[in-house]
């Protein structure tokens, strides 16, 4: 069969798209993307879990719109996140708002009633009086786990002398039980956490949060397409990305193996490439 022939040849239908990715070159990878749910109706997530499931890490219910929200509403949606194998986890501003009001055993009572899985602390806006190992000690008694978000909301780009600090603290809150840690970056990505008020990531204090606790353990938030790319261009395919909103899940995965336009050039996400194939030859018959 020739080229032209191949091309315009009745599709088999024997060709799906992970037969194809695996064709191309595109690695097999696990779920390295914590998407987050700001209130969507329950209609719009099952949607987005429908198409988008395998990719996701965990989901994030994020901020405190699940609490003023219909509860039927809610618990369809961690109905839905659980049908598809989706972890969830909660936005830290709650959790800082029950500890501040002295509340912290209904919170945990109330995420542990909803089917939450995991529950993000945090001192972004407030002052943080109880032990790291108190909080998951609490936590773990009604079967959630605990991931911890470093730095503040309000306190502007990171310096060397804050992410010393920031060190410190995320070994406390490993040492006492937390499952990852989360770098603040807030809705913007600019003047907070590792990127300037430009929005450019700062690659050396990133670098010391990767080399100190491993990119296993650590989960960056990438709210908008600058900060998802620089993130992915510096560390890679196997940096673990939150806070990024469904609708752009697609778009950070395609960029993630490769097949993103401003992706496929860079050696660290480009996929290798294929062995090639033996090149089919039309049949030559032997003249009698």
């Amino acid at each position: 069969m020739s080229l032209t022939q191949r091309r315009t040849a009745a599709p088999t239908g024997r060709v799906h798209t992970h037969d194809y990715l695996k064709r191309i070159g595109v690695p097999e990878m696990p779920p390295r993307t914590s998407p987050f749910d700001p209130g969507y109706d329950p209609l719009t997530l099952e949607s987005h879990l429908a198409q988008s499931a395998h990719l996701i890490s965990i989901l994030k219910i994020s901020m405190a719109c699940w609490i003023v929200a219909a509860e039927e509403a809610t618990r369809r949606k961690l109905a839905a996140a659980r049908r598809h194998g989706v972890p969830t986890v909660t936005g830290g501003g709650p959790f800082e708002v029950a500890v501040a009001q002295g509340e912290l055993p209904a919170y945990l009572d109330l995420c542990a009633g909803l089917g939450v899985t995991r529950i993000e602390c945090g001192a972004g806006f407030t002052d943080m009086p109880l032990a790291p190992c108190t909080v998951v000690r609490m936590a773990k008694a009604l079967g959630l786990a605990v991931q911890f978000e470093l730095g503040k909301k309000h306190g502007g780009a990171f310096s060397d002398r804050a992410v010393d600090h920031l060190l410190v603290q995320g070994q406390r809150w490993l040492e006492a039980g937390a499952v990852q840690l989360v770098v603040e970056a807030r809705e913007s990505a600019c003047g907070v956490g590792l990127f300037d008020d430009a929005g450019r990531l700062d690659r050396t204090l990133a670098d010391r949060f990767a080399s100190t606790f491993g990119l296993t353990r650590l989960i960056f938030e990438a709210p908008n397409k600058p900060s998802q790319f620089a993130l992915l261009d510096h560390f890679g395919a196997e940096v673990h990305l939150c806070n990024v909103r469904l609708e752009e899940l697609l778009r950070v995965e395609i960029y993630r193996r490769g097949l993103h336009s401003d992706a496929f050039g860079k050696p660290q996400l480009r996929p290798p490439q294929p062995k090639r194939r033996a090149v089919e030859r039309p049949i030559r018959r032997e003249s009698r």
